[in-house]
């Protein structure tokens, strides 16, 4: 007797051992959600759009992750914090999300993230777009995949300053997005020998742009850089050409500028734009693929950076949970930052430390009505800038975990 309960204790014990390296998923299920604004300004560059490509990644990588079923819910911020919040501590608390994906708007993004991180859950972020999201408000457990304002702004400003374009006035969306956007892109502009001329700051959202653009025009800058995005960017072009602004002289300059963008205001009007994406639709075969699969779903669109990037994170945390061996935040992170990321949406990506994706960036031109070909055919490549040299260098951190490992 005395054996068998030597031997029951010490195979007990080999179990007990054993259950850590095997296949854990916590409640049985991996449950995405995605959080972004569903009706409003930034509804068409993400909304409804994004909560399919992320069902499709779900759907490209089997529908199951370490054998168990993964689910896709969502949710309308309505680009307010509080609510986000709420969304994201009832998905944690109540519903057992695991992951919280796409995340437009920086107050939202700095609320999700912060209760992520408190709660041990991923967050993907793929429209938000302020660099503070991977420096000062980094976190262990976030990510930043699609682009932010440090990479638009090096490749919007630099370009155009070296284009003749060496004075700016801004026109700045007034919360965090906006503000992080109008700095990120006078650093560029001024490091590149241009000059800031003032700036002026229009509620979120914005309807009637009269007012800055006129005090952009009077200022007489060569550049208007408009530090905004959605429907306030698409608002404010119309009024400029309304004005006659840029058949007088001065350059727009679309410092976040989405391909829906392009198709809202049409060629005619957004001809001639300089925008930095971190995507398009016709760059190669496997782009164009992958972008008729999305179409087919979408009534013909085609998708932004922002909905591409939420199939890109997905699948890359899917893969991740997939290598760990569980869905356990750290866990998974972990495997986030060792997996390169090889996919259409980029070629050789890498997570570094602070959560940051670095891929390549692009630098286009909206092309001219009689050059389009066919249908979405709208920009034409100017460069592909890589990606370490469109992303704020490690070097230059300030993310409070990393410099506690210094």
């Amino acid at each position: 007797m005395k054996r068998l309960s030597r031997f029951a204790l010490a195979t007990a014990l080999v179990l007990a051992l054993a259950v850590p390296a095997m296949a854990e998923v916590s409640d049985g299920v991996v449950k995405i959600g995605v959080l972004n604004d569903m009706s409003g300004v930034y509804s068409d560059l993400c909304g409804p759009g994004s909560v399919e490509a992320v069902k499709m990644a779900v759907e490209d990588f089997g529908g199951k992750v370490l054998g168990k079923p993964i689910e896709v819910v969502s949710a309308d911020h309505q680009n307010k914090a509080d609510i986000g919040a709420n969304v994201a501590n009832k998905w944690i608390d109540v519903d057992k999300v695991d992951v919280i994906v796409d995340l437009p708007n920086t107050a939202v993004c700095l609320a999700v993230q912060k209760i992520c991180q408190d709660k041990n859950r991923i967050n993907l972020i793929s429209t938000g777009a302020s660099v503070i999201l991977t420096n000062k408000n980094c976190s262990p457990t976030g990510f930043h995949w699609t682009y932010d304002n440090y990479a638009l702004a090096k490749g919007t400003g630099t370009a155009m300053v070296k284009e003749g374009g060496d004075t700016w006035f801004f026109l700045t969306a007034d919360y965090a997005f906006g503000h992080d956007l109008e700095k990120s892109t006078a650093e560029a502009v001024t490091k590149s020998g241009g000059k800031v001329l003032g700036s002026v700051r229009h509620p979120f959202p914005c309807n009637d742009f009269s007012s800055f653009l006129l005090q952009a025009q009077a200022s007489k800058a060569k550049v208007i850089g408009l530090a905004n995005a959605g429907g306030d960017t698409i608002n404010a072009v119309k009024q400029a050409a309304e004005f006659g602004i840029v058949q007088a002289g001065q350059r727009l300059a679309g410092l976040l500028v989405f391909i829906s963008d392009i198709h809202s205001l049409g060629l005619k009007t957004a001809q001639g734009l300089v925008v930095t994406t971190g995507f398009y639709w016709d760059l190669n075969d496997e782009t164009r693929a992958w972008s008729k699969k999305w179409s087919a779903r979408m009534n013909g669109r085609m998708p932004t950076m922002a909905q591409a990037g939420c199939y890109s994170a997905t699948m890359h945390y899917l893969k991740a949970i997939q290598a760990a061996g569980t869905d356990e935040a750290k866990a998974v992170a972990k495997k986030m930052r060792e997996i390169p990321v090889n996919d259409f949406f980029a070629k050789n990506g890498k997570v570094r430390e602070d959560g940051r994706m670095v891929h390549d960036m692009l630098l286009a031109q909206v092309k001219k009505p009689e050059d389009s070909k066919y249908p979405w055919d709208y920009y034409k490549i100017l460069r592909v800038i890589p990606g370490d040299e469109a992303y704020k260098p490690i070097s230059e951190t300030e993310c409070p975990y990393l410099l506690e490992k210094k």
